[in-house]
């Protein structure tokens, strides 16, 4: 490598994540001189040289488009590529999350907050329950619950923060120390920050993995996930287990998330400033009792998000005072905002998660991590601010 070649590295770099984003693959294509990527749906690659393997043999492995938004990930991230470091594209962000497990043994320790995802509860009781693994859910913002957690050795910790759908943030770095105190690895959903709003690889964060489908992509029409391995070791241990098992992302919808990937910067940002008006506004409404935002000087983890994130991000939650009546009625009178699971779309959602995306963890678990039948999730899309107020307001005043 030239000097001038170490300097361009070291410049790109040095460049933010979304510009990152949005100039992953411009103008790279040394055949035709696309400016746009061309799309590899090739399911397998000709071996020019007997005995010899090339780079890219069969689809399941990999393909060029896959390596493409994969290199993007790693780099907004701020995996150091160069040094053996990446990312592995998956068909969806459980297959991501099940991929990391797979440093797991029998014997090892799993350690998952309470109050997580709904899939990724049913994904780890699931797995522990066949014995694949050891794991406890435990409440990451409790100093004696981590005390007693970690004095079991985990191998492996998993910090989803901002939590789903509470909105309670998880000290990353304190997790971290934590961790490497007892020779454990930490995984960091980063799914609602993404990189532009986070960086838990800058905070000591093993890996990182993403739901693609959501603000990565953002236009609600591709399912995918990604993990970021920090180390060329954890890397070749995920690609190894990614090809064995087959959860590797197909070629079209690598070559859709690149495109969504591209604006990421602009949309997260315009979101962010139509969740914090959102969020003032419920918090000032007598039909709702609570408001989750960690953008609220109220949210008990405001200063953390402050030293912790580039922002509060897009996505909220609330109760509503009537409970789950007001929640029929609400959801029934409301306009614009689509009644749906998912979220990081262009398109503003709301989710009733204790009937939709936490449906799988059971009333017990449900109560224990505190989503109650009158909490509503909201994911602030790109429409008018002031449309998706009114809108709000008008089912608010129908409760």
């Amino acid at each position: 490598m030239t000097e001038k070649d170490r300097k361009n590295r070291k410049d790109r770099e040095a460049l933010t994540p979304a510009t990152k984003a949005a100039r992953a693959g411009i103008a790279q294509d040394p055949v035709f001189g696309a400016v746009m990527p061309p799309l590899y749906q090739s399911t397998n690659y000709e071996f020019r040289q007997y005995g010899v393997v090339p780079r890219y043999d069969y689809a399941r492995g990999g393909n060029p488009t896959n390596t493409l938004v994969a290199e993007a990930i790693a780099a907004m991230e701020g995996a150091d590529v160069a040094g053996g470091a990446g990312a592995i594209m998956t068909a969806s962000g459980m297959a991501a999350l099940d991929l990391v497990f797979n440093v797991l043994d029998k014997d090892d320790l799993l350690l998952a907050p309470h109050d997580c995802y709904g899939g990724t509860y049913r994904l780890i009781r699931a797995k522990r329950d066949k014995g694949h693994y050891k794991a406890d859910f435990i409440d990451q913002t409790s100093k004696s619950a981590l005390d007693a957690a970690f004095a079991k050795k985990p191998k492996l910790v998993l910090v989803e923060t901002p939590s789903n759908p509470l909105m309670r943030l998880t000290d990353i770095a304190d997790i971290v120390a934590r961790a490497k105190a007892c020779g454990a690895l930490v995984v960091v959903d980063n799914t609602f920050m993404s990189p532009i709003l986070q960086s838990p690889i800058a905070l000591g964060a093993d890996f990182v993995v993403h739901s693609t489908t959501k603000y990565m992509n953002g236009h609600s029409d591709v399912v995918g996930g990604c993990v970021v391995s920090t180390t060329a070791e954890l890397q070749e241990h995920m690609r190894w287990w990614c090809n064995c098992i087959g959860y590797n992302a197909a070629a079209h919808e690598s070559h859709m998330l690149l495109r969504g990937v591209r604006t990421l910067g602009v949309r997260i940002m315009h979101q962010q400033k139509s969740a914090q008006k959102i969020a003032a506004f419920l918090q000032g409404h007598d039909a709702v009792s609570h408001v989750y935002y960690p953008g609220l000087e109220t949210h008990p983890d405001y200063a953390l998000m402050q030293r912790q994130q580039k922002g509060p991000g897009a996505m909220l939650s609330f109760e509503l005072a009537g409970g789950e009546q007001a929640v029929e009625a609400f959801v029934k009178a409301l306009d614009i905002f689509t009644l749906a699971e998912s979220l990081g779309g262009f398109e503003s959602l709301v989710c009733h998660p204790a009937t939709m995306t936490h449906r799988a963890m059971g009333p017990e678990a449900l109560a224990e991590a505190g989503v109650s039948r009158g909490l509503l999730r909201i994911s602030a899309g790109l429409e008018d601010v002031d449309d998706l107020l009114q809108a709000l307001g008008i089912a608010l005043d129908a409760v």
